[in-house]
């Protein structure tokens, strides 16, 4: 322990207090500075909780999944810490932490579900071992960072690898699923999966070619893959691993999972099909959870332990359908087909960072009867190749057109439009000003905006200057 931790949380506050009265260093300055000073105050303060660490990472749908499962756990009883803002690197928690911990250091938490980028969770594990991972996907993301899917499995693996209670798999996705080889001996290996008649709208990285459709109406609506994704030997060997949740159906805001043989139908706040594959993942994390919620009781220390014994012994009995509506009730992350009203019509934010984020967003949100919009930024926590834009096929727009393309690469966005024969009305990489007037075009109309992270950030920013936007903890 530093011997000058007791004054850590102090230091951190005061370090917080300062960076947003000045603006400077961003949401993840005040962890930066406490990493340097007390190296220990991360392991220190996670390894209080009664319950530990739920760790969440993957390619796509880290900050929706793991919004997720702490607002599961929270609808069950829990007092749950998480990095809610997308601020994944372990910087990020530690400043989350420091607006949650005491002057002593006290979290009042029974666990802790945490985000974190494939390249920090590494980090992350040799200072804290997760008692729960939930791993998602491996895809093509940000290649300057960490090459191709494979090197991004292998930072996966050392997840895998730390982790002492549970760890969830994509049983779709063969590199997650041969993670299982990994886990310690005595951790317990679970997956989420899909139907046989969802497999095609969520293909492999090494299969995705063309755009998806989802054809249908209703719940049991079963999408369509315009080419065929998956291969024999993956079909085989996937349904040979037991799914512990399975998503089977969906229809228009509603989804069905099967837990235990059983079909369980519910309505969603959730924007997106593969949000609600997410869902799933989560799920199945915390029924682990719920699972070893016995232990944990039995084990609880005297000190302060009745209380959480007892919300414990209530969230141990939680039963499904408790599980199933506390699915219901989650609502979008910030950014992840978050619903903003501005200039007199409803704005959806739709975060894209890879190709298949990309290709699901697109067949996920028909753009007909809606404005488009396309902002797309280079900076560092975007991933500075956007070859990958090439990989997506942007024929579905071809009819409708798009209204707008800014942000720091428009001219190369409006190329790869022209390639793919979808007309563009307006480029203007000044974020703000080409927001401004496709926010006040067409009042009424509904308007898709799909950005790259920093570019979100500054669409959510200049939007909060026309309309009412929900604080997500990331500044303006």
């Amino acid at each position: 322990m530093a011997w000058n931790s007791f004054a850590t949380p102090l230091i951190g506050k005061g370090v917080r207090w300062a960076s947003r009265l000045l603006r400077h260093g961003g949401s993840a300055f005040p962890g930066k500075v406490v990493e340097t000073i007390d190296p220990t105050f991360l392991a220190r303060t996670l390894g209080r909780l009664p319950l530990g660490v739920v760790l969440v990472s993957g390619t796509n749908g880290k900050t929706t999944t793991t919004r997720m499962v702490a607002s599961m756990l929270s609808d069950l009883g829990l007092k749950v810490f998480t990095n809610p803002t997308g601020s994944n690197f372990t910087r990020g928690v530690v400043s989350a932490l420091l607006q949650q911990v005491t002057l002593t250091g006290r979290l009042d938490a029974d666990i802790a579900v945490l985000e974190l980028d494939e390249a920090y969770a590494v980090h992350f594990v040799k200072q804290v071992r997760p008692r729960y991972a939930l791993l998602l996907n491996v895809m093509r993301d940000q290649l300057d960072r960490f090459g191709e899917i494979d090197n991004t499995a292998r930072l996966l693996g050392h997840v895998a690898e730390a982790t002492d209670g549970v760890v969830v798999l994509n049983r779709e996705d063969p590199r997650i699923a041969a993670l299982a080889d990994l886990a310690p001996k005595g951790t317990a290996v679970r997956y989420f999966g899909l139907s046989d008649g969802l497999k095609a709208l969520f293909p492999s990285d090494d299969d995705m070619a063309t755009t998806v459709s989802v054809e249908g109406a209703g719940d049991g609506a079963a999408p369509r893959a315009a080419a065929a994704g998956r291969t024999a030997a993956a079909d085989h060997e996937a349904l040979e691993l037991p799914a512990d949740v399975t998503f089977t159906a969906f229809g228009d805001h509603r989804a069905t999972f099967r837990l235990d043989g059983a079909e369980h139908t519910t309505d969603v706040k959730l924007e997106g099909v593969y949000n609600l594959y997410n869902a799933a993942a989560a799920l199945a994390v915390v029924r682990a959870v719920v699972a070893d919620a016995p232990r944990a009781r039995t084990a609880a220390a005297p000190a302060g332990g009745e209380a959480f014994r007892g919300r414990l012994g209530r969230f141990a009995a939680s039963d499904t359908p408790a599980l199933i509506r506390a699915v219901s009730r989650v609502t979008p992350a910030f950014g992840r087909g978050e619903v903003i009203d501005a200039a007199g019509s409803p704005v959806e934010l739709l975060l894209v960072k890879n190709p298949m984020g990309f290709r699901l967003s697109l067949a996920s949100f028909p753009p007909e009867g809606a404005d488009t919009m396309i902002v797309i930024n280079d900076e560092y926590a975007d991933g500075r190749d956007m070859s990958w834009l090439w990989d997506v096929d942007f024929t579905s727009l071809r009819a409708t057109g798009v209204r707008q393309v800014s942000g720091v690469r428009a001219w190369d966005m409006a190329l790869r439009l022209g390639y793919d024969q979808v007309p563009v009305d307006a480029t203007d990489t000044d974020i703000e000003s080409a927001l401004n007037v496709f926010v006040h075009a067409n009042p009424g109309t509904p308007k898709h905006i799909y950005c790259t992270y920093t570019a979100m950030l500054r669409v959510r920013a200049a939007l909060g200057r026309i309309a009412h936007v929900a604080d997500a903890g990331v500044g303006r």
